[in-house]
């Protein structure tokens, strides 16, 4: 069955939809899935070119056309949403959720935000992709921005946090073996906890085990480290095979993990001292997240490279790798040379658009300011839940808008419970509840977020 806005060039001499839509049938004289009793409109064209235009299907309909047609590697929950404006969302029969994951962690601007909107618009009337044959204007003025609110001198486009990461781990060993000069350099030093990325290498740093079963043998050689253990880092670090530590300045996925005060700073001497890669994964932490255009930005430290991507787009994917003129040397193509890395979407003007757009809003609305300040707010609410449910909330956690709650019992009960009272809300590591909202969420948004939560806690089993 083929659903939804297409075109379907009739082949020569075929005079009916029919002929190519076989497992289609007419209802009221236009198309329908067999057994539908709502039709699709359908038009032609003066080439005769049929355009077949998405049919009223119920949010039932659309579940069980997801499960017949997807590869079921996610767990998503029962709703279909359709549209959403700010920190609401609303799913097709209407339902009205506070959406408190923003995307994990992705659309910092929140739904539909009409400046955002704009931007997009005017540039998918303008230029989308061209490749990296060609220089592009939103790329060049979205390097800008970033390099110029951060300590990066150079940037590399691509499309996703894992891309970016797996970027980083090229660069670091080409560094070593082509501008150190250092080819035995090859060791990447990683933390229990971590995550860093569904690709081969990526899930091979990623130090939790249960994303690597059964996709080894793995990128190597790695060692993991705990996080937040300086001693154990420099001495993994000053090892002769050590070529790049990556670390997040939170720890995300592995349950909103923030470390000691001077964990990073103590990771950048070690690096210094020993000649290593300094690599800091901002997938989730950067672009404002904490309160701090890069979450790196609280120690006064700075790595040599840094990978961006979730809030950097405001829900366009990108990925974004930023690195010191140092660093940069490990993929600048020789003279005469093979390119050592490339991303056919990467920089495309659509996604470097709306990375440009999202640094200008971010900037103009003070809005990481006010994810600093909604992130104290919403800190303080989840710590009264701690004293208020002594037993099932067990700790807050986090740093600006990156919060989340440690409960006791099941936290998926808990999480479908929100859902059912309408939070959408997210899980990281084994127990924490995860809230990420856009940095523009209210006050009143948070707290009525806050005692959704509180509710499900107390009736979740």
């Amino acid at each position: 069955m083929r659903l939804g806005l297409s075109q379907l060039p009739l082949p020569f001499g075929h005079s009916s939809i029919d002929d190519d839509t076989k497992a289609e049938s007419r209802v009221n004289g236009r198309f329908a899935p067999p057994g539908s009793t709502r039709p699709a409109t359908c038009a032609a064209t003066p080439g005769g070119v049929i355009i077949r235009r998405p049919m009223a299907l119920t949010q039932a309909d659309l579940l069980a056309l997801a499960d017949r047609t997807f590869i079921k590697n996610y767990r998503q929950q029962p709703m279909v949403l359709a549209h959403g404006r700010g920190s609401e969302v609303w799913d097709l029969e209407g339902k009205r959720y506070l959406d408190m994951t923003a995307g994990i962690a992705v659309n910092c601007l929140g739904h539909a935000h009409p400046a955002f909107v704009e931007r997009l618009r005017a540039q998918l009337g303008r230029l989308i992709h061209v490749s990296n044959l060609y220089w592009n204007d939103q790329e060049i003025l979205a390097a800008q921005a970033i390099t110029e609110r951060s300590f990066a001198d150079r940037v590399f486009f691509c499309n996703s946090g894992g891309e970016a990461n797996e970027a980083a781990l090229k660069l670091a060993r080409r560094y070593q073996q082509v501008v150190a000069g250092q080819p035995a350099r090859t060791t990447i030093i990683s933390t229990t906890g971590s995550f860093h990325g569904r690709t081969v290498a990526t899930v091979s740093v990623t130090g939790q085990a249960k994303y690597r079963d059964g996709f080894g043998p793995m990128f190597g050689p790695v060692e993991f480290v705990p996080f937040g253990d300086l001693a154990a880092a420099s001495a993994a670090i000053a090892r002769p095979e050590a070529c790049a530590m990556i670390v997040e300045p939170i720890q995300a996925e592995g349950g909103l993990i923030v470390p000691p005060d001077g964990y990073l700073r103590g990771l950048r001497a070690a690096c210094d001292a020993a000649g290593v890669v300094l690599i800091f994964d901002e997938v989730q932490t950067g672009t404002g997240r904490t309160g701090r255009w890069w979450g790196h930005d609280h120690e006064g430290v700075a790595p040599d490279v840094m990978t961006l991507a979730k809030g950097l787009g405001g829900g366009v994917p990108i990925g974004c790798l930023a690195v010191t003129e140092r660093a940069a040397a490990g993929l600048t193509t020789p003279t005469g040379g093979a390119v050592p890395h490339a991303s056919t979407f990467g920089g495309n003007p659509f996604a470097t658009a709306a990375a440009a757009a999202v640094i200008e809003i971010l900037e103009a609305d003070d809005l990481i300011g006010a994810a600093a300040r909604q992130g104290e707010h919403l800190g303080g609410k989840l710590a009264e839940l701690v004293a208020k449910l002594p037993g099932r909330a067990l700790e807050a956690r986090g740093r600006g808008l990156l919060r989340g709650l440690a409960v006791a019992g099941n936290p998926s009960a808990i999480l479908g419970r929100c859902r059912e009272l309408g939070l959408l809300a997210s899980l990281a590591g084994a127990n924490v509840i995860r809230f990420a909202p856009a940095y523009l969420v209210s006050t009143g948004e948070l707290d009525e977020a806050v005692a959704i939560l509180a509710r499900a806690l107390e009736e979740a089993p």
